[in-house]
């Protein structure tokens, strides 16, 4: 995209100073210096010393934040840091300006070589999914598990939602749509957003809400806000173009990690009937199913996810510390149901 499109962005050594995003209990911020890159890493503390590491993947338009609900879920079991991939939440732009999928698994993989915390289970949400199928594929050494919440991966037949924000990627796209809406408020954008990826919106409480709605103000404040959700776009779209051993299909099949699939009967972005090709196409897949969940079911049903998320590490064999069962998973999460079937 040329920076005729959009507003000029500036380097990010000029960047204008916003305040960064918000917190929840017991959350912190860090920032994380790497080459060619600067990430935002939040995390909590974990309950107890020794609990294996793990990662968070957010999706395109979206930050650590969305992470929040389910990693305080999973404090007792892992030890979670959840990261702003480059040009979101409050990770600066790529110093090369790379959007692309390669371009983001490389900015998550340079991130756990020098953490050094690999193994992880990793965790990836839409363009997050993608993201981190790509990492475990190429990287298997760095994944223990992996749970991919409406992965991003390619179809044939994408549903008429999900295309104005496939157009994003049409290059002039995102610099029309900032012209047209320049008069909606940000309320109006929030409740957008949500109708868009939640299955239904009247979940999310008044005070998430509210959250939502700062969060928004302060990317709009952002000059490079556009340029990184239509780049990353493009770079999903590109992606999804590959053929042969680079090709999303075929790197989830390489995928040696015990994989947990989680889709969305109201997923307006991703087409729930891509759950049984997903399950078919990772080898050691189980699979969540959640009728009336949208985009972002880590979001709207976190206790269910979390408790799929405890069965995965009991049938796996990696619950580290004291033993849990599947009973005392479903308890923990208040008991809700989940639908569980064996991925082929």
């Amino acid at each position: 995209m040329s920076s005729t499109e959009l507003p000029s962005v500036p380097p990010a050594n000029v960047l204008p100073r916003v305040t960064p995003a918000g917190l929840e209990e017991g959350e912190r911020l860090r920032s994380v210096e790497l080459p060619g890159i600067t990430l935002t890493v939040r995390s909590r503390p974990p309950a107890r010393e020794g609990l294996p590491p793990a990662l968070y993947v957010h999706g395109l338009g979206g930050s650590s934040r969305n992470w929040s609900a389910l990693m305080a879920l999973l404090g007792g079991v892992v030890d979670g840091e959840a990261l702003d991939l480059p040009g979101f939440g409050d990770s600066p732009p790529p110093d090369d300006g790379n959007y692309s999928l390669t371009g983001h698994a490389r900015a998550v993989i340079r991130f756990l070589d020098a953490s050094g915390r690999g193994p992880v289970h990793l965790f990836g949400n839409s363009l997050g999914g993608a993201v981190s199928t790509r990492v475990a594929a190429l990287r298997p050494d760095l994944v223990r598990t992996l749970t991919l919440v409406s992965p991003a991966l390619p179809e044939l037949r994408v549903q008429r939602t999900a295309v104005p924000t496939g157009l994003l990627a049409v290059p002039g796209v995102a610099a029309l749509f900032t012209r047209l809406t320049r008069e909606w408020t940000v309320e109006q954008r929030v409740r957008g957003v949500m109708a868009l990826c939640y299955g239904d919106p009247g979940r999310v409480t008044p005070e998430g809400f509210h959250s939502a709605v700062r969060e928004m103000e302060r990317r709009l404040l952002l000059p490079y806000h556009w340029d990184a959700m239509a780049r990353s776009a493009r770079g999903l779209v590109d992606a999804y173009t590959l053929g042969g051993q680079h090709g999303l299909w075929r790197q989830a099949e390489r995928v040696l990690a015990p994989t947990l699939l989680v889709y969305g009967g109201r997923d307006q972005l991703v087409g729930f009937r891509m759950a049984r090709r997903a399950a078919r196409a990772f080898r050691d897949s189980r699979l969540l199913t959640l009728p009336d969940a949208g985009h972002v079911a880590m979001m709207e049903y976190p206790d269910t996810v979390a408790t799929a998320f405890r069965e995965l590490l009991v049938d796996t064999g990696k619950l580290e510390g004291r033993a849990v069962t599947r009973t005392d998973a479903a308890e923990r999460a208040g008991g809700e149901a989940s639908d569980m079937g064996a991925g082929g």
